[in-house]
């Protein structure tokens, strides 16, 4: 039998190269999006008319990570808070996004308990990530871009 043939799990990326994979590919769409490692601190909003304006914050800067939120404009009557939304951090040093978590005003262990199984944790962090590939992708679509997005001007200015 050939080597490739026994050894075939080389040819498949394993679960956690997959997660890298995606991670990487998130840095590289929101960098082509809205290139946030070029913005200050601060509140951002893209409207390109269709009445769902992508409310993006830098809301720390540190010398290899971003901390971002991204989501629309609207709130969830439910909850209070902006649906979707997502609390990203980028490493600029290794290229890769990750969406740390979807739920607003929470932490990954206030959503799957403190002592979540690490299969239950590697499962949530792909779920997250992968819807923020396709939300990525769908705001690229409807023309959201570095030349829609502008700074939100505060009240009080």
């Amino acid at each position: 039998m050939s080597a490739v043939l026994d050894d075939r799990h080389s040819l498949l990326p394993g679960r956690f190269e997959f997660l890298m994979g995606l991670y990487a590919e998130n840095y590289h769409r929101l960098t082509r999006l809205f290139a946030p490692q070029q913005l200050a601190p601060g509140q951002y909003v893209s409207d390109v008319d269709d009445g769902l304006n992508v409310h993006l914050a830098v809301q720390e800067r540190h010398p290899y990570t971003l901390e971002l939120e991204l989501t629309y404009g609207f709130v969830d009557a439910h909850t209070g808070h902006r649906a979707p939304s997502a609390q990203l951090r980028m490493y600029t040093d290794a290229h890769v996004a990750e969406a740390l978590h979807c739920h607003p005003g929470r932490h990954l262990w206030q959503v799957l308990g403190p002592f979540a199984p690490a299969h239950t944790v590697f499962q949530h962090r792909l779920q997250m990530n992968g819807f923020l590939a396709r939300w990525l992708e769908y705001l690229a679509e409807q023309g959201h871009s570095t030349g829609t997005l502008k700074p939100m001007v505060s009240v009080g200015s």
